[in-house]
């Protein structure tokens, strides 16, 4: 008895034929070495919220890349990209490979092609998984990680995402912005820490600083507005066990996704998903004036966040070195001192509030906050202080920080989300009790004024009143 068509098809389709790659179209959990991904098989992670396939950026162009992007939200935001600079131009023959040696390979014209590598040194029985945080790791079969995309990340920073501020064991950590909105090409902008001062992070346009975030000073960090995103959102500083320092941002649970991303553009940006509107929303872009970039001010000029539209100004003590360009909005050409500082121990500072405090710094290590004064009053050099405890920091070894500035101060704000500490300026004796000689000598002037105008009121009084009696007698005679 034959069985019917319908029949055989099912019973052939329950059978598992070996086949090499993936059935179309069937998601995928993990590759391990002989499987292949093609167009239209996706690698998900456990629970679905990230998916890694190919994809084309914009119907103007057939470049195709490999990224990572939302799964569980409709609008697709892509967050990883394998082939910056290397689009797959014959999609019908693109695969991504897990490679016996534990490599992780995408290529076109049947692999004659190498387009992009995830190299691993170790080989053997390893397998490449996509996690539910989105970051894509290839695993040795006892877990360990021989390479992931945090380490090797693109414009994107995702919650749990590491942010290397050392780099004694791996390259630089940067993410890198797209050369446009539908370009996944590697752009001019880029940002991380810097490799001198690891307190900080910077933006920069090619090798150029673009902008600067303020110098970290406790576990929650304010210098990108971390504090009035929400309660459901913290950083926190780590130390690895292969003694790296980084940091990273987590959510609650029941938050809202948030994802920080460098666009071609330059801005940095906090984008929170908007489940009623579905879409993303905003938070703070930085830099959001001309007055945020780097330098913007000059030497000794700052920019002033607490105005309307904010704008630069200039440091007690200190006048624009060029007044007519300043005049005209050109502030390039910074501040000098009115006085010169003495060194003799005359010279004393001023606390200026609420500062971001001003690149180029000398950090010094257990210090108390008079230690940290005491060591720029002896330094002749020191034009300026600021001192943070970040005992309430949890981190490994010394809490403080003082930081030192023996040259010009650059790059610094008032107010908003990166002014959040008292910067300690020095300023030459005259200048301090040339104010007090000055009200000394303005006092005096003023009461000399006032005794003036009350004598000659006098001196109308009196001839008012010998008038009046002068016309009083003649009424008598008469």
């Amino acid at each position: 008895m034959h069985l019917p068509f319908l029949h055989l098809v099912i019973i052939m389709l329950l059978i598992p034929w070996p086949f090499s790659s993936v059935l179309p179209c069937a998601p995928v959990g993990v590759l391990v070495p002989g499987m292949r991904l093609a167009p239209g098989k996706t690698l998900t992670s456990d629970q679905g919220s990230f998916a890694l396939d190919f994809f084309t950026p914009s119907n103007s162009t057939k470049n195709t890349y490999v990224g990572i992007w939302f799964n569980d939200i409709r609008l697709r935001t892509v967050v990883w990209v394998a082939n910056h600079d290397n689009p797959i131009t014959d999609a019908s023959s693109a695969v991504l490979t897990m490679t016996g040696n534990s490599s992780l390979v995408l290529s076109e014209t049947n692999g004659h092609h190498i387009l992009w590598m995830a190299r691993t040194i170790t080989g053997g029985n390893s397998s490449a998984k996509l996690l539910n945080n989105g970051n894509l790791v290839v695993q040795s079969s006892d877990g360990a990680m021989l390479w992931q995309s945090f380490k090797n990340p693109s414009d994107t920073v995702l919650p749990g995402m590491p942010m290397w501020t050392t780099h004694k064991t791996h390259p630089a950590w940067r993410i890198i912005s797209w050369k446009g909105p539908e370009d996944p090409s590697k752009g001019r902008f880029s940002g991380g820490n810097d490799l001198g001062t690891p307190l900080q992070f910077f933006v920069w346009n090619g090798s150029v600083p673009y902008f600067r975030a303020a110098v970290w000073n406790g576990y929650v960090s304010s210098n990108v507005g971390l504090q009035a995103v929400s309660p459901l959102m913290y950083l926190t500083i780590y130390m690895g066990t292969d003694g790296e320092t980084y940091s990273t941002f987590g959510l609650s649970d029941g938050s809202s996704r948030i994802i920080y991303k460098v666009d071609y553009s330059g801005k940095t940006t906090l984008w929170r998903w908007n489940t009623s509107l579905t879409d993303w929303t905003h938070i703070a872009p930085w830099p959001a004036y001309r007055c945020n970039l780097y330098g913007y001010c000059g030497a000794y000029g700052y920019c002033d966040n607490t105005q309307e539209i904010p704008t630069c100004k200039r440091l007690d003590g200190f006048d624009p070195s060029n007044k007519t360009e300043w005049v005209r909005g050109n502030f390039s050409h910074g501040c000098q001192r009115k006085e010169e500082l003495q060194c003799g121990g005359e010279d004393s500072f001023l606390t200026l509030p609420a500062m971001k405090a001003p690149e180029k710094f000398v950090h010094l290590w257990n210090k108390s906050y008079d230690d940290c004064k005491v060591e720029c009053s002896k330094n002749c050099s020191c034009v300026a202080y600021a001192y943070a405890n970040l005992s309430t920091s949890n981190i490994d070894g010394d809490a403080t920080r003082c930081l030192l500035w023996t040259g010009e101060l650059i790059d610094v704000e008032k107010g908003g989300a990166v002014g959040n500490e008292n910067l300690y300026l020095r300023l030459a004796a005259f200048s301090r009790k040339g104010r007090k000689g000055i009200v000394i000598k303005v006092i005096p002037a003023i009461l000399a004024s006032l005794l003036l105008i009350l004598l000659l009121a006098c001196l109308v009084w009196l001839r008012k009143f010998k008038a009046n009696m002068t016309r009083m007698e003649d009424q008598r005679e008469c």
